[in-house]
């Protein structure tokens, strides 16, 4: 057992992507110390406590997935998987499921008794989702990928999922992030665009129709209207997005000063959720627009690193794998500096590896081993013996 161990650590430092390992496990730190200075205020180290255990557990299991061949693994349990996916969010129906009340108005958490953290199923499911979509793309890739029987199988698949979270959890923001998962992966894998146009135009139509007949809920409309006239509710809606942006001016290039930001010392009224939404905000205030250039810098370069396996993969499913795990990292750092920037709507969406949250972080490093597997099964034979 200990020898099988011993060749199994050798292998992972020998074959694994370290330095993928190494981007994310700079970008977690640097979080953490964001994290740190955001929430001195309080007084209290347990955000950072929590941040770290979650980044700990995220090294074991990034190791972990390197060695799962999820191709081999879904071929026979896919059914299972699937079923995971939706009792996983059936659970918020449950007792463990944290009243909204007591969540940001979504039930989108589970609190387990003697567990450090929350959990929200929507972020750990986005791995699940991937795998399964991946399976799908590159099955139907061997068959007619285009057709209208095949993208009524895996468009279902994404709708399914979309009503089952949305219905039970309300939180929009990570139906926006499967949205754009499904974008990427099936751009990828080479559905023709004549979809994709059929697709952008009725979803415009039924946000456009939504709209007009009021279905959309008011909170929702005015975090849009004050997108496009930032004078609008400046004490309601636009409240945390006009603190980031003083947050921004006062920081310039070079920032006030880790620990030194006049809003992020002043506590949550200030600036709120600056440890979560709003970090990048945190960090342009007290790092300056240097330390935002880092913070892109490196979650580009974790990007880039997953699409340079993803066009190494021996398989299709596991390039479009990686795809969809670059796509997810890119939408949600795309939305979350946008927000920070008052140019996209407040949606509740964290900046990957960064933002304070044990499920968004553990979530990233799983999702990273997974593409690390892909590299190490792109291997020559020769080098994996």
């Amino acid at each position: 057992m200990t020898e099988h161990l011993f060749i199994k650590i050798r292998r992972f430092f020998g074959q694994a992507d370290l330095v993928l390992l190494a981007l994310c496990c700079g970008a977690a730190l640097f979080g953490i110390l964001l994290i740190a200075s955001a929430t001195h205020y309080t007084g209290s180290p347990r955000y950072v406590l929590v941040q770290s255990v979650a980044l700990a557990l995220g090294v074991v299991l990034y190791a972990f997935f390197s060695f799962v061949d999820v191709e081999s693994a879904v071929s026979a349990k896919w059914k299972w998987i699937f079923g995971f996916n939706v009792l996983f969010i059936l659970l918020l129906l449950t007792p463990l499921g944290v009243d909204p009340s007591q969540s940001g108005g979504n039930r989108a958490w589970l609190s387990i008794p003697g567990f450090p953290m929350d959990i929200q199923p929507a972020e750990i499911i986005k791995i699940t989702f991937i795998i399964l979509l991946a399976k799908q793309l590159s099955y139907y890739q061997e068959h007619d990928l285009s057709a209208i029987r095949s993208v009524a199988f895996y468009g279902g698949h994404l709708l399914f999922m979309l009503v089952l979270l949305y219905g039970i959890s309300s939180d929009a923001g990570s139906c926006l992030v499967y949205v754009a998962i499904f974008a990427f992966m099936t751009f990828a894998a080479g559905v023709k665009l004549r979809w994709f146009a059929l697709a952008g135009g009725g979803g415009i139509g039924a946000m456009l129709l939504a709209w007009w007949q009021g279905w959309i809920p008011g909170y929702m409309q005015r975090r849009i209207e004050v997108i496009l006239d930032h004078s609008l509710y400046p004490m309601n809606e636009g409240w945390h997005q006009g603190r980031s942006l003083l947050a921004f001016g006062s920081g310039g290039w070079f920032g006030q000063g880790l620990f030194h930001g006049t809003q992020t010392q002043s506590g949550s009224g200030s600036l709120p959720a600056g440890h979560t939404d709003f970090i990048f905000a945190v960090a342009g205030e007290e790092l300056g627009y240097i330390g935002c250039i880092a913070i892109v810098l490196l979650l580009l370069s974790i990007i880039v690193r997953c699409l340079v396996i993803a066009r190494r993969a021996k398989t299709s499913m596991d390039a479009l794998l990686c795809v969809g795990v670059a796509g997810m990292l890119g939408f949600q750092m795309i939305e979350n500096i946008g927000m920070c920037l008052f140019v996209t709507p407040v949606i509740g969406l964290t900046l990957p590896f960064f933002s304070y949250g044990g499920s968004s972080l553990i979530t990233m490093f799983a999702a990273m081993g997974l593409v690390s597997g892909v590299k190490m099964r792109s291997l020559p034979e020769w080098l994996r013996d």
